[in-house]
């Protein structure tokens, strides 16, 4: 019986060997620190490359934004323009209706494939003063959900970006636009009207001015 009781004491010596244990341990330990070293770095180098993937597409947009796409015209050998969303089309003017009791700055009406619209001489709307000559052959017809005219034009010069981080607010010698109808100037000096706000303007009513 007591040579059984020390046969098993020896085998649980041989099992649990406590210096064994701690080098393991240790070993382990050691492991599991540079594991989590490492795992912290790779977790740096998934964040940068994440944030930078999430930034990519603000970038874009930001860019995007930066430009605004205008139809740009001349008017009395100046340069204008308006933002091209809302332009439905240029037209030719060959013929028109002036009509009476209007202010000066509606130049008449227009028919256009059957549809009445009125025209806008924005220099008269605004008050500028008349330079050069003038073909006014050219409409932009404007739109909006609520609203459609047309502005008069010499020559359309066309279609391109402009950047409106570089808008000028306004210029001492351009008095007579109105600050609420202006976008912006280039550097060019081109003249950004703001299509939107005239639009809107309650002033150009053009259902009524049809009515005869």
């Amino acid at each position: 019986m007591h040579d059984k009781k020390k046969e098993l004491q020896k085998q649980d010596t041989k099992v649990i060997d406590w210096n064994e244990i701690h080098r393991r341990i240790e070993a382990s330990q050691s492991a599991f620190d540079q594991g989590l070293q490492l795992t912290h770095d790779e977790k740096n180098k998934i964040l940068k490359a994440r944030a930078k993937t999430l930034a990519t597409e603000p970038e874009k947009k930001a860019k995007e934004e930066e430009f605004l796409q205008v139809v740009e015209f001349l008017l009395a050998h100046e340069k204008y323009a308006v933002a091209s969303a809302h332009v439905r089309e240029i037209y030719p003017l060959k013929e028109f209706t002036p009509i009476p009791c209007t202010p000066p700055f509606v130049l008449g009406i227009i028919n256009v494939r059957g549809q009445i619209l009125s025209v806008i001489d924005i220099k008269k709307f605004f008050d500028l003063p008349e330079k050069g000559l003038a073909d006014l052959n050219k409409v932009i017809i404007l739109h909006s959900e609520n609203m459609e005219f047309g502005i008069l034009a010499d020559v359309i010069i066309g279609a391109r970006n402009i950047s409106v981080s570089a808008l000028q607010t306004s210029l001492p010698t351009l008095t007579g636009i109105r600050e609420e109808y202006l976008k912006g100037i280039t550097e060019e000096r081109t003249v950004i009207l703001d299509a939107e706000k005239l639009l809107s303007d309650k002033s150009i009513v053009v259902h009524e001015l049809v009515e005869m």
